[in-house]
């Protein structure tokens, strides 16, 4: 039988193993980047870009997460009127530990916040956020589309295949009842309900979802052409490099397979990225690369701790 100071602290580590592991993997990570490139060389990038660009950067990037959560405001009208603090608050937490947790398991803490501060469904908050994430990622996808489209050898049929793709939100959203009655028939009795509760996530009309839609591809455009002029201006080149690689970084971001903190898979995303639209593959090159992919990398840590600082007095009920 196991003594209670020993079943305390298997209590303890099974409650803070997740926690534990991205300490354990961002210390590594750390160890890791000191002993290949060592961080007063990975830091001398930023004293040579200047302190104007890191910090303009740092607002335009933070800005995003004001427009993030003005999409969410918009999807609760209701529930959240009034108590734009408050939701910046629960998304800005979403976030970083989105960021800082392995394999997207922040994700599960939207609806958790959602319900505890707004006493929104699990069901609808879980709903909502898997339509959201379907139009990041789609937005993504269709900004790489254009470096794709731009570099193919059959430019019309690649725009044109290009702009159906585009269009594919517009198609599904008018085509959303029917294909959820199809979902329900095909779906197990005990996932029927879940289905109603997506519709449920949607917007409410043609109107309401031209604005997420609208806010969704414009805060992923602010915040793809900030990593590329900061990718620009750290020597990644072409400009197309710059773009492929903050696409590259972001994708890797909303896939499922994503390390603690991003390490490793948000550089090496941005590596991929820049190298598929055309930077240097040498290995002088790849090495000046990897240095800027961490550089941006630590720019959207910084970005989110710096949007979690703000939202943290924001909307707390007075007592």
């Amino acid at each position: 039988m196991k003594s209670p100071v020993v079943a305390s602290r298997q209590s303890w580590f099974a409650r803070n193993r997740m926690p534990l592991f991205t300490v354990i993997i961002v210390l590594a990570y750390a160890i890791f980047i000191e002993w290949f490139w060592g961080w007063s060389s990975i830091l001398a990038q930023w004293t040579a870009v200047g302190a104007f660009p890191i910090v303009a950067a740092l607002v335009l990037l933070t800005a995003t997460y004001f427009l993030r959560t003005w999409r969410i405001y918009d999807y609760f009208p209701h529930e959240t009127r009034g108590r734009f603090g408050s939701l910046f608050r629960v998304t800005q937490v979403h976030n970083l530990l989105n960021i800082m947790l392995p394999f997207r398991a922040g994700e599960t803490s939207f609806p958790l916040l959602m319900r505890t501060e707004f006493a929104i469904p699990l069901t609808r908050g879980t709903s909502a956020l898997l339509v959201m994430r379907l139009l990041d990622l789609h937005a993504l996808l269709a900004a790489a589309g254009i470096g794709f489209a731009m570099a193919s050898s059959h430019a019309v049929l690649a725009w044109f295949a290009w702009a159906v793709f585009l269009l594919l939100p517009v198609a599904a959203f008018a085509l959303r009842k029917p294909l959820l009655r199809v979902a329900a028939k095909r779906l197990p009795a005990k996932l029927q309900r879940f289905v109603a509760e997506i519709e449920n996530g949607l917007p409410s009309d043609a109107v309401a979802f031209a604005r997420a839609w609208g806010m969704t591809v414009v805060n992923w455009l602010v915040k793809v052409l900030v990593l590329a002029w900061a990718l620009r201006l750290m020597g990644v080149l072409p400009m197309a490099a710059s773009f492929g690689g903050a696409l590259g970084g972001e994708l890797s971001s909303v896939l499922p397979m994503h390390a603690p903190g991003g390490v490793g898979t948000y550089p090496a995303g941005i590596t991929a990225g820049a190298v598929a639209l055309g930077a240097p593959s040498e290995a002088a090159a790849l090495a000046s690369l990897a240095q800027a992919s961490i550089n941006a990398h630590l720019l959207i840590i910084v970005s989110a701790l710096t949007g979690t600082a703000i939202s943290l007095p924001l909307g707390r009920r007075k007592s």
